[in-house]
């Protein structure tokens, strides 16, 4: 079997503990253990996160650019669901 025909897999790390998961890259693998080890070693090598992700790319779904009105427009004129609409109190620490 050829590296082009092994399975694609997107990998998310978590930095520390509560903060989000951010995508860091992809690799090829034949099921989710070594997805799972060979994303350990090529992302994590520095202790670079607490916890990881692997998602087969199959698996994932999106919407598309032609469908940016219906799915995002209809939340413009709704500026509470920004971040930056309300206020953080000074006592909240690292935000």
């Amino acid at each position: 079997m050829s590296k082009s025909q092994l399975p694609v897999w997107e990998v998310f790390v978590q930095p520390k503990s509560g903060a989000s998961f951010q995508h860091v890259g992809s690799l090829h693998a034949i099921d989710k253990e070594m997805a799972l080890q060979n994303a350990r070693d090529l992302y994590t090598r520095r202790l670079e996160g607490s916890c990881i992700w692997v998602v087969q790319s199959d698996h994932i779904i999106s919407s598309k650019p032609d469908d940016q009105k219906s799915f995002f427009d209809p939340s413009d004129d709704k500026i509470y669901r920004y971040p930056s609409y309300f206020k953080v109190s000074k006592k909240v620490k690292d935000l």
